[in-house]
């Protein structure tokens, strides 16, 4: 007998040949059946290798070798019944149904049973009752949870399974990458994130799994982690319909979700508006603009701006409002035909006013061939060029700002060539009354010991000198005795007793016979300040 010359059709001559014999073998030895099923459900387990004359034919069903079912019984089951070809139909499968059932077979003819099918029932449930849980964390109304940046935070899973299960911890990221955070085949499952960031927020799901029938049970929950912005909101203005209106804004940067921004008048406490946010520029600035103008500013100090957020966090920004004050000289004068210029300063207002020059009729000054404006905020000047006495007169430094308006009137004097003789006057005086002041003031210095003294300046004048009496002598004599102190005179001055001896000289011997040597005593008064 030849063999086949292709190698491929004898191999699959021989795999056939051993499936044959594998399906003869296993219909031998009958190999157990095994099925799984649900608790609570319906079974049915079918009787295998039934004769071709099943119909004629009795079965019977044993479970873990006892009969469980069998024909024509006495009290029909409602749990367990045998169908017409001798399979077992079980009614809401019970954890004690699970074991080994036997169908068996017998014919009329034969009081034997022959054992056609052995099959493993086995019994799972679950997972059921799979709840989760995160603390601290608040319940939105859309269900979702959020935790305040920087808190401990515990999750804790738990599901019942039978006959046991396997629990895991995911989560899906805002970049929808998902990771595994924590596993375990107990009935409970937990772990913690220590200083939770807003880069832990997701969606968290709990997965539950039936060891023995794989199925699966998912419970998710979103988590967010709000956080309040780190710096103040942020208040600043821009002028409208300037001078009237205004536009107060207030951004606070930096936070999740986006908070509630009021402004306030701080005096009346009244809230001029609310939020919800304006996002004017983009999605990351939170910002709350209104329009306000005089009527509304009229009575208020100062405007604050306060912002809530959801996690507890009230920040505020603020700034006073002031009205319009200029300053200035408000008297100018100027020479016919010369150049003069008005000045103010504005720097009080706020929102800062608009500052215009104005004449008399209320008609702002612009610049032209005779007027020059400067706006060098808060510096403002008027030049006047080639000044005539129709240029005389009053002139207006008028700011507005949307709380109040005021004006600094300033007013211009013309003077003509002629009448600078008025002013050479005016210098002249001025020079003659300060020449009689340095007078006055030199004489009061050098009399100062006389004021000093008490005298007043009515003595100034009043010099009193102390009298004398010289007494010529012939002979050289000197007056050693103590001169005696009269009486005070009515005047209130002391007097005192002089006597003045002179030394006799060559010329005068001639003439000594003729003058007698006497001794002249006079009382000398003494003033007050000797």
């Amino acid at each position: 007998m030849g063999y086949p010359d292709n190698p491929k059709m004898v191999i699959s001559a021989v795999v056939l040949y051993l499936l044959l014999l594998s399906h003869q073998t296993v219909s031998e030895e009958q190999v157990q059946r095994y099925i799984i099923r649900e608790k609570g459900e319906n079974a049915v387990i079918q009787c295998l290798d039934q004769p071709v004359n099943a119909s004629s034919l009795l079965y019977r069903w044993k479970k873990d070798g006892t009969v469980v079912a069998a024909p024509n019984p006495l009290k029909p089951s409602e749990h367990l019944s045998i169908s017409n070809n001798g399979s077992l139909w079980i009614s809401g499968l019970q954890s004690t149904d699970e074991g080994q059932y036997e169908c068996e077979s017998q014919t009329t003819n034969d009081s034997s049973w022959q054992t056609l099918s052995n099959t493993l029932l086995r019994v799972s449930e679950g997972p059921t009752s799979v709840s989760l849980a995160v603390k601290p964390a608040t319940l939105l109304p859309n269900g979702t949870l959020y935790v305040r940046q920087g808190l401990d935070v515990y999750f804790y899973c738990s599901s019942e399974s039978f006959p046991s299960q396997n629990l895991t911890w995911t989560v899906e990221d805002v970049a929808l990458d998902v990771y595994e955070r924590a596993s375990g085949n107990k009935s409970s499952l937990d772990f913690s994130i220590r200083n939770i960031q807003p880069s832990d927020q997701g969606m968290y799901t709990c997965t539950s799994q039936n060891t023995l029938s794989k199925t699966t049970v998912n419970k998710s929950q979103e988590l967010l982690v709000y956080y309040a912005p780190e710096r103040h909101p942020e208040c600043s203005w821009e002028i409208l319909n300037e001078p009237f209106d205004v536009l107060f804004i207030c951004k606070w940067h930096g936070g999740y979700p986006v908070p509630t921004l009021d402004w306030h008048g701080v005096l009346e406490e009244n809230v001029i508006a609310k939020g919800p946010t304006i996002n004017s520029t983009s999605q990351e600035t939170e910002c709350l603009e209104i329009h306000v103008n005089r009527l509304i500013l009229h009575d208020v100090k100062e405007v604050k701006c306060v912002g809530h957020h959801v996690t507890g966090v009230e920040k505020n920004c603020s700034f006073e409002l002031k009205r319009p004050y200029p300053l200035g000289d408000p008297l100018v004068t100027a020479l016919e035909g010369s150049n003069i210029t008005l000045s103010c300063i504005e720097t009080d207002s706020l929102p800062p006013a608009k500052t215009v020059w104005k004449q008399k009729d209320n008609k702002i000054i612009n610049t032209t061939s005779k007027y020059i404006v400067y706006d060098n905020n808060p510096n403002y000047k008027l030049l006047i060029i080639n000044v005539t006495k129709e240029d005389e007169g009053a002139y207006y430094c008028y700011s507005e700002n949307p709380l109040d308006a005021r004006a600094l009137e300033v007013f211009l004097t013309v003077k003509t060539s002629a009448g600078n003789g008025g002013a050479v006057v005016g210098v002249f005086v001025s020079i003659l009354i300060m020449m009689i002041g340095v007078t006055v003031g030199v004489t009061v210095y050098s009399k100062r010991d006389r004021i000093c003294i008490g005298l007043g300046f009515s003595h100034l004048d009043d010099d009193r000198w102390d009298v004398l009496s010289l007494v010529d002598s012939d002979e050289e004599e000197i007056f050693h005795d103590t001169v005696p102190q009269l009486p005070p005179l009515t005047n209130g001055h002391a007097t005192t007793l002089v006597e003045v001896h002179r030394i006799p000289s060559s010329d005068h011997e001639d003439n000594a016979d003729s003058t007698d040597q006497q001794t002249h005593t006079e009382p000398v008064q003494q003033s007050a300040d000797s």
